[in-house]
């Protein structure tokens, strides 16, 4: 009680000399060096003030209970917004001189000199180099556990902030004792904490690390859309068992989401190949739901993410497909080649969009570099566009590439090339450029994964000057070089092993049937058959086969006999909006076809797989009508 009524006297006491200076208007005008000092509190009180507290405060202060209580004392609150509208370092330091500061107002003026010079850019060296702030490191170091919490926090990120040493025995006090009582820090601190932390490299590792165990442990705290999402985008790479739950709680919260939380959530969830079907799909169920308005960096974003993340969502692409078609004119090379190289790799084509990007490239030709050419016609050809306006489109690209060929990167420019090959728009003088010895020679005996995709990319172009370019001399790879082995370790699929059987039972001898071949044009036919006039299967490894590396027969084909080659179209081989084939396997047909092959296609349907488990169906069904003498389906190549 006697305690108390002391405490109440000195408030009295104390309000009295701090009225005064309350009611010193901001705005007056006062001599240089005197503004501080016209703020300034009576020193008497405020010395016989600090003389008496320290017994009040409790040894495991830092509650919010303690900081509403400090609130009330007069004195204090004149300090904070003093500091608070502090407008220059110079002010800050003179503040300590007017008023003893405790260690936590000493805390707060070091934390408000670091937001000063991120604001004013200024030098942070010469801050750390005067004299009065070493007082101030001093006053704050020398009771640091008197420090708030949130305080001690902001603390620890504005010395990080103002470049003071991380082996300074102040910092390492600071980060000694942040590590002491993350305990009793809330979650909102702890995730303000491991949000600069996680941008920190070195030896803040350690005090990170221990950061995100609590954060693990306390994640039912984890409230509000905010906090997701800066965990998700900050924090969620350092630690799989906390994005684990990260997720759980953004989908929780999916509904509550915004644009731009639904772009930085899918952003983050690609840069850590984190693909998480329930989430990505309720993202995009509140997203078409709401009819949000989309600006462009939200629907650049949002398509590159789902290509990464190769997640396929139909409504969306329509919509973002839709949303986009407007800015198209307005875009940067750059954007245009980062929308469309990430449709492309969606496999979903929107004609709109692809038709503006044309035309796009057409009025732009100028602004756009070889790299942002390169990638659109990258783009077209996975997709086998063809613009409308595809000669003045196809004029453009040979006039801008003209003469730059050699600019581009090998793997470029064979990119570059087939995509050219697959639109049947590759001139002699882009397969001579690929085709010389010079070239090709730097990627002989390489295994890598990098320079046997060249290869076949390679033994492709070759394939289509051979068959597509009668205009083309050469050169032409070397024979030691069109042996393309196909990938290894793959499993046959449903689809497959059905077609082989089903044709091995029609045709009844293995001599009569090639499977799996592969060849000398780099692509691979599922089964080859040779039938006479009368559509009857002969022994096909008795005749000459120039599609062959290494022919076992020697004979030619008799009078009216042909070849028929099985091609198996899988669901990855096609678009996602139609049933047309991509480009490399439109290009794949046209070769085989004009090698001298009747095509027949196998494609993949939902019913396809459930009859080839019986042996019955379809595929049989197509096999022994071929063979039996109706006219075979053909297509233009």
């Amino acid at each position: 009680m006697a305690a108390r009524l002391v405490r109440r006297c000195c408030w009295r006491h104390l309000a009295a000399f701090t009225r005064a200076p309350a009611a010193v208007p901001g705005s007056v005008l006062l001599p240089a060096g005197s503004v501080v000092a016209a703020r300034a509190l009576p020193q008497a009180p405020l010395a016989s003030f600090h003389a008496a507290s320290p017994c009040s405060r409790a040894a495991d202060g830092f509650s919010v209970k303690e900081q509403l209580e400090d609130n009330r004392k007069p004195e204090h609150k004149v300090i904070a917004d003093l500091i608070e509208t502090a407008t220059s370092p110079q002010e800050l330091f003179q503040l300590n001189e007017f008023h003893p500061l405790n260690s936590n107002q000493a805390s707060l003026v070091i934390s408000r000199l670091s937001r000063l010079a991120a604001e004013k850019k200024l030098e942070t060296g010469s801050i750390l180099q005067d004299e009065r702030f070493r007082q101030l490191i001093d006053i704050m170091d020398s009771q640091i556990s008197q420090v708030w919490n949130n305080t001690l926090v902001n603390l620890l990120k504005s010395l990080y902030s103002l470049g003071m040493e991380s082996s300074s025995r102040e910092m390492q006090s600071v980060e000694h004792e942040v590590l002491w009582r993350l305990r009793r820090l809330t979650f909102r601190q702890l995730a303000f904490l491991a949000e600069f932390l996680a941008v920190k490299p070195g030896k803040e590792n350690k005090l990170l690390n221990e950061v995100v165990k609590k954060l693990e442990l306390r994640w039912t705290e984890l409230e509000g859309t905010r906090a997701v999402v800066t965990l998700i985008v900050k924090v969620g790479h350092i630690s799989p068992a906390l994005m684990d739950r990260l997720e759980d709680k953004a989908l929780e919260l999916a509904e509550q989401f915004n644009p731009e939380d639904i772009r930085k959530i899918t952003l983050a969830l690609a840069y850590q190949n984190r693909r998480c079907v329930p989430l990505l799909r309720a993202l995009s169920y509140h997203l078409i739901q709401k009819h949000l308005e989309l600006n462009l960096n939200v629907l650049m974003d949002l398509i590159f993410a789902y290509g990464k993340l190769n997640f396929h969502q139909p409504q969306v692409f329509q919509k973002i497909a839709t949303d986009l078609h407007p800015h198209v004119s307005t875009m940067t090379p750059v954007e245009v080649t980062r929308c469309i190289r990430s449709f492309a790799l969606l496999k979903w084509l929107s004609l709109p969009l692809f038709e503006a990007i044309a035309q796009y490239a057409l009025d732009n030709a100028k602004q756009l570099s070889v790299t942002h050419l390169c990638g659109i016609i990258l783009s077209f050809a996975r997709l086998n566009f063809q613009p409308s306006g595809s000669e003045d489109f196809f004029n453009m690209v040979h006039e801008e590439l003209q003469g730059r060929l050699d600019s581009l990167e090998p793997h470029l420019l064979t990119d570059l090339v087939w995509s050219l090959c697959v639109l049947q728009q590759a001139k002699p003088p882009y397969l001579q450029r690929v085709l010389a010895p010079d070239f090709h020679a730097q990627i002989r005996g390489d295994p890598s994964p990098k320079a046997q995709n060249l290869r076949v990319k390679l033994i492709h172009i070759n394939a289509a000057a051979k068959l597509e370019s009668p205009d083309y001399k050469g050169p032409f790879l070397p024979a030691e070089m069109l042996s393309a082995a196909g990938p290894a370790g793959e499993k046959d699929t449903l689809l497959q092993s059905s077609l082989r059987e089903a044709l091995a039972g029609v045709l009844g001898s293995q001599d009569k049937g090639r499977f799996d071949v592969h060849t000398i044009y780099g692509w691979q036919i599922d089964a080859e058959v040779v039938v006479n006039s009368e559509n009857k299967p002969l022994p096909v490894k008795d005749f000459a086969a120039p599609h062959l590396l290494r022919s076992e027969g020697t004979k030619p084909l008799p009078p009216g006999a042909r070849r028929v080659a099985f091609l198996r179209w899988e669901f990855p081989n096609f678009s996602n909006r139609s049933k047309d084939l991509l480009g490399r396997y439109v290009m794949a047909r046209r070769h085989i076809q004009a090698a001298g092959f009747l095509v027949v296609d196998v494609r993949h349907s939902p019913m396809s797989a459930l009859s080839a488990r019986s042996c019955h169906g379809p595929v049989p069904g197509l096999a022994a009508v071929i063979l039996s003498g109706p006219p075979v389906r053909r297509r233009g190549g």
